[in-house]
């Protein structure tokens, strides 16, 4: 494959910038050919406004979105009427493959804030893919990405006490939006601390108190729905598991 036959960072950057079709087709290369074709399929910007949905429960399987600004929650609805929180999704994730399974979707997805995306329609994806093997392998990839994600929260519910629970979603959150080029130790959580509490298996009031230790321990400042990470080290310990150590050094019992 010669230099003019594989697509450039600079020229894909300048294409779709800060973009999970990165993960479609940089780590593989694609050739330039093949990235039009790609390029062809996507339907450019669809704006989300706050507590509107991009899908629902039951809706049949018509496109993946790659998340460009803004952010997302998905939820499955219980035979009490409730919601359970499954996930939130951040710029530079896909939403929608959910539905590739049984051809429709199998949790609702609504926005958090205002929020872009590209639609990216899956009959043509998936043609697509099948002339393409490396986007075919891309697709893979993601997929076995969503399913690892599933099996940590699982064992996070399962096994952590409440404070690894939260240390953990927050250095989650932390090492998610760095790896998309924003700030590390300083973010705003789009999501209520109900939402929080809701995908963490826990009580709002817990998520609260937690937040106040963590402030008090000088882990982080919290305001309002602003983290600053202040002591990145100690997060990331009480997070792998070092919960017991932190409650007995912090003075504190810990929260289940």
């Amino acid at each position: 494959m010669t230099d003019n036959q594989v697509i450039k960072l600079s020229e894909l950057k300048s294409h779709c910038q800060s973009c999970s079709l990165y993960d479609l087709c940089l780590p593989m290369g694609l050739k330039a050919g093949d990235l039009e074709r790609l390029d062809n399929v996507i339907k450019r910007r669809q704006s989300i406004n706050k507590n509107n949905f991009l899908f629902r429960i039951g809706e049949p399987l018509k496109s993946i979105y790659a998340i460009r600004s803004g952010s997302f929650k998905t939820y499955m609805t219980n035979p009490d009427g409730t919601e359970q929180i499954v996930g939130f999704s951040l710029p530079g994730e896909l939403l929608g493959m959910d539905a590739i399974s049984d051809d429709k979707h199998t949790c609702s997805a609504k926005a958090l804030e205002t929020s872009n995306v590209c639609e990216i329609p899956f009959d043509q994806l998936e043609s697509l893919s099948r002339e393409i093997p490396n986007l075919q392998h891309q697709l893979f990839r993601l997929m076995s990405k969503e399913i690892q994600q599933d099996q940590n929260l699982m064992l996070l519910l399962a096994q952590m006490p409440a404070e690894t629970r939260l240390a953990s979603f927050i250095l989650g959150m932390s090492e998610r939006l760095n790896k998309r080029g924003y700030a590390a130790n300083e973010f705003n959580l789009s999501m209520s601390r109900g939402d929080i509490a809701n995908l963490l298996g826990m009580a709002v009031e817990t998520i609260s108190r937690l937040l106040s230790h963590f402030q008090e321990d000088g882990l982080l400042r919290v305001e309002r729905k602003h983290i600053t990470i202040l002591d990145l080290d100690s997060l990331r310990s009480l997070a792998t598991h070092c919960s017991s150590s932190y409650s007995k050094s912090s003075g504190k019992t810990q929260v289940r």
